[in-house]
């Protein structure tokens, strides 16, 4: 068991007694919240609406708290930096489930730790820079997740959640948990939590997962309200219900004000990331349950978001939209990695957010947090693809691309061509690559931001670069991304301006100094003050700016320690073609060359590899050298002291006498007659996106280098334990991406005229299977076969595949949002935009077979 140690509240506040008490110095009460008779969320001063968006951060509990003191981090310092860039990027909401396991006993009574005193400190630093809470008390979990659980003194360690709901003794010490966790002092601000102004509501717990008898659930709801109203707060109580959303009346009758929600639409864990299209995912949040919280009074919020297993930053707003659509007053993205563990990404490897190490999905945030104070609850903007622009906000999935464009702020997450709205009246700009205003070579955020007239604040981080998959099997032992301190080019296009500005270095520690030639310079990591040719100095480093001071800055320094190389080859292309070949390379020194050495036949050719966008090198093979075969090449990387082969990964070149591996690149060369392999079961079963089930497994056949993937459905229609309520859909639909298989076969698909399906049904007996192509617009084309009990190929004509339903896959959480995407699409089938393929088991299945069991086998799909 690890050891805890217990305080005393007096001792503990002497111990503090030579503690700063520093509080916001910014900060205006606007009193406490409310919800209105539309339930909506008020502050009582002011009437005004409460706004507000931020992320979840755990540094103070858990696996970012043991994560901290083993790598010698003092987790206080880590949070000033974090909550700097969480003011950085605009947030003013701050959500948490309090991890009650490390917290209290199994009585219920609160142990004041390390754990709480660093949450306590948490509070007081985002209540400096002006930031609002959502506290959710208990948990449930065990601690140690990714980790094993340690022996907790908890009373959820005790019990688990399942008995935390409905054993009389675990649901007395909720009781009294909750009565002294609100009633606890916070010593750094000396005021109670259930009185703390920063304080927006108390959700109750995470994740409840009721069932049985809705009285039952009334009277647990009551029992636990009970207790916290107890303690005098009169702050709005939130209970979860977008789990076991059947109760949702019975959540209303124990007395709470609000619902929270979640939304993961792009389920959870695939393990890599996803590709393709995924903005109809996030079409609409639907909440079928919506005329109960109506009936209630009931306002919403969203405790936990994100688009699972997505490194792209163009979905966040979008999600954002629907919320806003839906009702949704504020809401908290899930999670915001700790900077000093974001190079593993091993708190949850499913998620992925951090300002410095994924500063384009950062940027998003910073976009989704002005949808959340500027789109107006309810708005309509359409259906899918129409809703993509709305108000100030464009989404672009083909250039991964998210902006906000209004008359004072332009922000960006990938270079874009927009014109902003009203230079003059611009005063914040914040982006990544290019725009009409900054350009920029180098690979993370940048943030101008208007001082005074001439005067601007410029602030750049380092570069960020990812050199594995951070979506999978992660440790701390395995690093998914560096930093890299670097001087880059930058441009800024201002008239207010002109050209030859002053920049001139304020952080701490920054001796960098820099001319600009027109109005490009060279730049590095840090902040600056930017201003117009002699205009005078009224300002200095120490000012306030905000909630912060002018010079503030944080980034950790470069952790680049070795090469890292990152190259994935095609499996396949076409003869006759030219082949563009890339690679990613990050060493400690710019290398001094890049080569490719190819093999046509065995004739070695050398072609450079130069270095296009940061870090990325390409070199082309012209389409003369694409011949019929197998093309087999390495990639050498070449500094003052050594070179590196690749795929080898080992010092030389394969023109030393001693370089022995021979292992290569290797690429088939087809003729542009030869099938496009789409599935093929032994290698892409693993990738299928997939809800599973018991029947499903790969099994070899008679052939070498052959499986089949068997998927049997025993009931098409199963009943869901978190929306008893929801109509039968009687379907189960799966998909497999297939960007990568037709990457290099591209120019072919044009020629191809069928689809085919080579399996059988299982079963003994025969099987209805529709197959469809998702485009790149989430439109679906397809038709049904019917697959007999024999092996053989199943051949669709292209010109007959019909508009199809296209269901919303991966499935997403919570699981009452649409199976299907409603959509306002009209295109045509069109081969070059496909992206996925659609399998699913129920469209045209007879009425009376509808409840029987279902199985079909695949071992391959291709075009022909």
């Amino acid at each position: 068991m690890k050891p805890y140690r217990i305080f005393l509240k007096t001792v503990l506040f002497v111990l503090l007694l030579n503690v700063p008490h520093i509080v916001a110095q910014n900060s205006i009460s606007k009193g406490t919240v409310y919800v209105d008779k539309s339930g909506v969320m008020k502050w009582d001063k002011t009437n005004e609406e409460v706004q507000g968006f931020g992320v979840n951060y755990t540094v103070p509990f858990a696996h970012a708290y043991r994560s901290a003191i083993k790598m010698g981090i003092d987790p206080k310092k880590a949070i000033d930096n974090d909550v700097y860039h969480f003011s950085r990027l605009g947030f003013d909401l701050y959500r948490v489930h309090v991890w009650d396991t490390q917290i209290s006993d199994t009585l219920g009574n609160l142990i004041e730790n390390e754990y709480l005193e660093t949450f306590d400190y948490l509070l007081k630093k985002l209540k400096e820079k002006n930031i609002n809470f959502v506290i959710t008390p208990i948990a449930f979990w065990g601690n140690g997740w990714p980790e094993p659980d340690e022996n907790t003194p908890g009373f959820s360690h005790k019990y688990g959640k399942n008995e935390c709901l409905t054993n009389p003794e675990a649901i007395k010490a909720q009781q009294n948990y909750l009565y002294q966790f609100l009633n606890h002092i916070n010593p750094y601000t000396q005021i109670a939590y259930k009185d703390e102004p920063n304080i927006i509501a108390f959700e109750v717990s995470n994740e409840p997962h009721h069932r049985g008898d809705p009285k039952k659930v009334t009277e647990f709801v009551k029992r636990m309200t009970s207790a916290m109203r107890k303690t005098g707060t009169k702050k709005p109580i939130f209970y979860n219900i977008s789990h076991a959303v059947h109760f949702a009346d019975a959540y209303f009758q124990g007395d709470i004000q609000g619902g929270t929600f979640q939304w993961y639409p792009t389920g959870l864990g695939y393990q890599k990331e996803l590709s393709g299209n995924l903005l109809p995912n996030v079409n609409q949040y639907n909440i079928p349950f919506d005329e109960s919280i109506k009936k209630h009074n009931g306002a919403k919020l969203v405790y936990e978001f994100d688009a699972a297993d997505v490194g792209k930053s163009y979905i966040y707003p979008a999600m954002a939209r629907s919320f806003r659509e839906a009702g949704i007053q504020i809401a908290t993205h899930f999670a915001y990695d700790p900077t000093y563990l974001a190079y593993a990404n091993t708190e949850y490897n499913t998620h992925y957010m951090n300002l410095v190490y994924t500063p384009q999905k950062a940027l998003s945030l910073m976009i989704t947090s002005e949808v959340f104070h500027n789109i107006p609850m309810h708005k309509n903007f359409g259906a899918y693809p129409k809703n993509t622009s709305f108000d100030d906000f464009n989404v672009d999935y083909l250039n991964d691309l998210a902006e906000y464009n209004s008359e004072t702020k332009f922000i960006y997450t990938n270079t874009t061509s927009t014109k902003p709205k009203n230079e003059i009246k611009l005063k914040q700009i914040a982006g990544f690559w290019n725009s009409k205003i900054i350009k920029y070579e180098g690979k993370g955020a940048y943030f101008l931001d208007k001082i005074n007239n001439g005067i601007w604040r410029l602030e750049v981080m380092p570069d960020a670069i990812w050199v594995d998959n951070p979506f999978g099997k992660n440790s701390p032992k395995k690093t998914v991304a560096v930093i890299n301190w670097r001087k880059w080019k930058m441009s800024i296009n201002l008239k207010e301006l002109g050209s030859d500005f002053n920049i001139e270095a304020i952080n701490d520690g920054n001796d960098f100094s820099t001319k600009t030639t027109g109005n490009s310079f060279s730049i590095m990591p840090g902040t600056y003050i930017v201003s117009k040719k002699e205009s005078s100095k009224k300002w200095s480093p120490n000012d306030n700016w905000k909630s912060n001071k002018l010079k503030d800055f944080f980034a950790p320094k470069s952790t680049i320690s070795k090469t890292y190389f990152k190259h994935t080859s095609h499996s396949e292309i076409t003869e006759g073609t030219a082949l563009k070949i890339s690679a990613q390379i990050v060493t400690t020194e710019i290398p001094e060359s890049v080569e490719l050495w190819f093999y046509n036949g065995y004739k070695r050719e050398i072609i450079s590899m130069n270095e296009t966008t940061g870090y990325n090198y390409e070199a082309e093979i012209p389409s003369e050298m694409i011949a019929t075969g197998y093309l087999r090449y390495q990639i050498i990387v070449k500094n003052k002291n050594n070179s590196i082969t690749y795929p080898s990964n080992l010092k030389g070149t394969p023109a030393n006498w001693d370089f022995y591996d021979k292992n290569m690149y290797e690429v088939r060369v087809v003729p542009k007659s030869n099938p496009i392999y789409l599935f093929n079961a032994k290698k892409d079963a693993d990738l299928l996106v997939k809800e599973w089930r018991r029947g499903f497994k790969l099994v070899p056949t008679k052939n070498e280098n052959e499986a089949e993937f068997q998927i049997n459905i025993e009931k098409l229609f199963m009943p869901d334990n978190e929306n008893l309520n929801a109509k039968p859909i009687y379907d189960y639909s799966f998909k497999h991406f297939i960007l990568e298989k037709i990457e290099g076969r591209k120019t072919d698909l044009i020629s191809k005229d069928s689809i085919v399906f080579y399996g059988r049904s299982l079963n003994n007996k025969p099987t209805y299977l529709q197959i469809a192509f998702v485009m790149n617009d989430g439109s679906s084309f397809g038709k049904v076969l019917e697959i007999d009990t024999k092996l053989k190929e199943y051949k669709l004509s292209l010109k007959d595949l019909e508009s199809a339903k296209t269901v919303t896959l991966p499935r997403p959480y919570p699981s009452f949002l649409p199976y299907y995407l409603e959509h306002d699409i009209s295109n045509t089938f069109d081969i070059n935009t496909i992206e996925s393929i659609q399998f699913s088991i129920g469209p045209d299945i007879p009425t009376n077979q509808l409840e029987d069991s279902h199985g079909i086998s695949i071992i391959s799909v291709y075009l022909k």
